[in-house]
């Protein structure tokens, strides 16, 4: 395989926030010996995670087995899931914003036919079903717990119980047709077609799509992160991957 070297479009913040996590680690598990030092390990897996690499290509690259990038990207991605923000902290945050967004996003999975469950037939293709909130200006706030592409929308923000926290700390929120039938303080467009509402009612859903369209930049946020693209792993490991993400991205940008 031949090797070249690369760069990865994030700041040194993270970087070092990440080897920060590493060394912590090592320290409380009374680590002597690895085969990488902790900032190589975090770029290792800043790689995976940004660009998409490959277990073997990053295997190359970095001088180490398969099963050693592996493990290393394992070890760092549980690290991060576990710093990623509940949806009760979250919410907190959300409660000094004049509202948040509400939407989901189908992240695509290398299924086959037979796996029904993960099959999406809004988007008809398999992927993994992910809610996420953004404040009014579009930023990421947070993401959920990845379920099957075939969980609907409002099937997801009930599993999680969104709808139930928004509505306790009194945060409107704004979400698409998707949601219909919530209640809470979610704000949904008024059911119809077009030419069957009132000038009214076509006023409002103007100004509601124009204020949910913000929610596509925290999508084009998440996938910036290029292994989001196209998950070729268990899917039992994608909530993990999900959450690594989001606490990068909130680390970094803040």
């Amino acid at each position: 395989m031949l090797v070249y070297p690369a760069g990865v479009d994030l700041s040194t913040s993270a970087l070092r926030f990440l080897a920060r996590e590493l060394t912590a680690r090592r320290l409380a598990q009374g680590t002597r010996w690895r085969r990488m030092a902790a900032g190589r390990q975090a770029l290792l897996v800043l790689a995976h995670l940004r660009c998409g690499h490959t277990y073997a290509q990053l295997a190359a690259g970095f001088g180490v087995g398969t099963t050693t990038a592996y493990r290393y990207i394992a070890e760092a991605v549980d690290i991060l899931a576990a710093l990623a923000p509940t949806l009760a902290e979250a919410v907190r945050t959300a409660s000094d914003k004049a509202f948040v967004i509400l939407d989901g996003t189908l992240l695509p999975i290398d299924r086959i036919a037979a796996d029904r469950p993960f099959y999406s037939g809004q988007h008809k293709k398999h992927g993994m079903n992910v809610q996420v909130i953004a404040d009014p200006a579009g930023r990421l706030l947070w993401a959920s717990p990845a379920l099957p592409g075939s969980v609907h929308d409002i099937k997801a923000a009930r599993t999680h119980d969104i709808i139930d926290a928004l509505a306790g700390a009194g945060v409107d929120c704004w979400a698409d047709k998707g949601y219909r039938g919530a209640g809470g303080t979610v704000r949904v467009p008024y059911w119809g077609r077009w030419e069957t509402l009132s000038p009214g009612q076509r006023a409002v859903n103007c100004s509601h799509a124009k204020i949910r369209a913000l929610v596509e930049q925290a999508m084009a946020t998440l996938k910036t992160w290029r292994l989001m693209r196209k998950l070729r792993c268990s899917t039992s490991r994608i909530t993990s991957l999900v959450q690594a993400v989001l606490t990068l991205h909130l680390t970094c940008t803040n």
